[in-house]
């Protein structure tokens, strides 16, 4: 796990947070007629309506740079503990 999250350490914060909110707020056309992918895919998922492989797909890509950017504040500055 170390190695992993070595890896995630090596991405810019800057590239993280342009992409949480790039794919975040996706689609942009039309413009405010629908909610973005991401919230509409969390909806589905707590109403229990995820179910087709593409919308899983689909939550997966535009969730993954907000999972990633949550790991890296957390590993930067989350507490430290000795052990």
């Amino acid at each position: 796990m170390q190695k992993i999250g070595a890896l995630i350490d090596k991405i810019p914060m800057q590239f993280l947070v342009i992409m949480t909110i790039f794919l975040g707020l996706a689609p942009y056309l039309p413009f405010m007629t629908e909610p973005p992918h991401l919230f509409a895919k969390l909806d589905m998922l707590f109403s229990g309506t995820l179910t087709k492989p593409i919308d899983i797909f689909d939550l997966l890509m535009h969730a993954t740079p907000a999972m990633l950017l949550t790991i890296r504040l957390l590993r930067k500055f989350g507490k430290k503990t000795d052990a």
